[in-house]
């Protein structure tokens, strides 16, 4: 074993060298005074200050994190009660049907995905007259269709592991089916709940093929800019957005990090002195 732990390290070390490396390669030239992204030519913020005035791309970035923020906390509601049913519900009859129907979006290619949502939201307008046309608001049900699918897979896996021991000593005692989930329920998985609400945030913030096929003009999302302007050059100043959401988005998740890790300390310790 301890042959091996060089060899691991190193791995290891090249494993996260693949990862992290393209990130700060991009952090490190946003703070590049040439205009060319793979010519370093001196240390300037100028980009920063110019992205201030871009209200393209600021715009653009505005919609994505408005878009991201509504479905996370969409699919979170949705997922967590897709999970409960695909928990609660093991031995009924529609179980099966509806694994397959949580699990779709989850293999299913987007591209295929986004042509068969337009298809519905044009029919939706056709029939009912809503949505009046592609925008923001079919960008978050598209969204939402397939981040909650993801939201759903990691609170089942939470909801599976509980010991619903809890919840029946609770129900034995009088409390009502809302207020055991509120009490108790809800608590426990609080941790896969943060981490849904990450996913489905990134899944979205991060998407192209889906919202290319549900938006409509006005409804330009930063992944949409980003790539049509791959073609002519990518500029500085996505540079220095990529590396401002890096930022924010890695605060985001070390103060995740540690929520999670302190509720799972009292829950070890609440198991410890119930033990005793």
């Amino acid at each position: 074993m301890k042959q091996r732990f060089p060899l691991l390290m190193t791995w290891l070390c090249f494993g996260y060298a693949f990862l992290y490396g393209p990130i700060i390669s991009l952090m490190v030239y946003s703070f590049n005074e040439s205009r060319l992204v793979t010519v370093w030519s001196g240390f300037s913020t100028k980009w920063y200050g110019e992205l201030l005035h871009n209200s393209g791309l600021l715009n653009a970035a505005w919609l994505s994190v408005k878009i991201a923020s509504m479905n996370a906390f969409l699919a979170v509601i949705l997922g967590t009660l897709a999970a409960l049913a695909l928990v609660r519900l093991k031995n009924t009859r529609g179980h099966a049907s509806l694994s397959v129907m949580v699990a779709a979006p989850l293999v299913m290619p987007e591209i295929i995905v986004g042509l068969s949502l337009l298809l519905l939201f044009v029919a939706m307008e056709k029939i009912f007259g809503w949505p009046a046309g592609r925008g923001q608001t079919t960008i978050l049900l598209a969204h939402v269709t397939f981040s909650m699918a993801y939201v759903a897979v990691i609170v089942q896996s939470r909801l599976a592991h509980m010991d619903s021991s809890l919840e029946e000593a609770a129900l034995d005692l009088g409390a009502r089916p809302l207020k055991v989930f509120f009490a108790i329920t809800l608590p426990i998985i609080a941790p896969s709940l943060v981490a849904g609400w990450l996913l489905a945030f990134t899944l979205s913030l991060d998407d192209l093929v889906i919202a290319s096929f549900v938006s409509g003009p006005g409804s330009t999302t930063l992944p949409m800019v980003v790539y049509s302007s791959v073609r002519m050059g990518v500029s500085p100043q996505i540079n220095a957005l990529a590396s401002i959401i890096i930022s924010l988005v890695s605060i985001a998740v070390l103060i995740a990090g540690i929520i999670m890790s302190r509720q799972q300390r009292q829950l070890a310790r609440e198991a410890g002195i119930d033990g005793a």
